[in-house]
């Protein structure tokens, strides 16, 4: 019983934060920069069709001058296997500027990348792009965390079902970390200077 009421009240405070922040790309407020969230990077280094799906919308929203910036905040631990540098080339050869894309290499989860954006970055608002089923726990946790961010969310991916699905299934648990980590305020895993990237893609013209 204690289980089902934890993962029901972390599950309703993350609804409740992010009522009202998520939005299709076209009708989301604009924002200095989109914080895209990493995901699986398959071999020789493409991103995969999740993760895909989550640059096109950055791109569209580059591209429609809804953000001045793209942060891409993924797991780069092993030299070997580097989300933000996939989602960087990837975006390049989709015609999104080298100097309006901004690399974070500790986004280990949600709560790092948002973290991070905050305190290492400088971001204090943001459109966070994830999966539709992913959007409002990312947007409760910015909020959370200093960044007044909205959500665009992907449903594309509905296709590859088994994978939506499970992801679906795996955020009951994850919303209930998201409190946790949110009411701990751990610090993420890496942290550092201030980074002046974002300020500069924003600045360039």
């Amino acid at each position: 019983m204690l289980a089902i009421v934890t993962v029901a009240s972390a599950n309703l405070w993350l609804r409740s934060s992010a009522d009202g922040h998520v939005y299709a790309a076209a009708d989301v407020p604009a924002a200095p920069v989109a914080l895209v969230l990493g995901a699986q990077v398959d071999p020789p280094g493409e991103p995969s069709a999740f993760l895909a799906a989550r640059l096109d919308i950055a791109r569209e929203l580059y591209q429609a001058g809804k953000v001045k910036a793209i942060l891409v905040s993924g797991d780069h631990a092993e030299w070997s296997y580097d989300e933000p540098g996939a989602m960087q080339v990837y975006l390049i050869a989709r015609g999104v500027p080298a100097d309006k894309i901004v690399l974070d290499h500790a986004g280990f989860d949600t709560y790092d990348s948002c973290a991070r954006a905050n305190k290492i970055f400088g971001v204090s608002r943001a459109i966070v792009v994830s999966q539709s089923f992913h959007v409002p726990r990312a947007v409760a946790v910015c909020r959370s965390l200093g960044v007044e961010a909205d959500g665009v969310g992907d449903d594309t991916a509905r296709v590859y079902k088994p994978m939506w699905v499970r992801g679906e299934v795996r955020e009951w648990g994850a919303a209930v970390k998201a409190a946790f980590d949110v009411v701990t305020r751990r610090d993420p895993v890496f942290l550092g200077p201030h980074e002046t990237g974002v300020e500069a893609a924003i600045a360039a013209s």
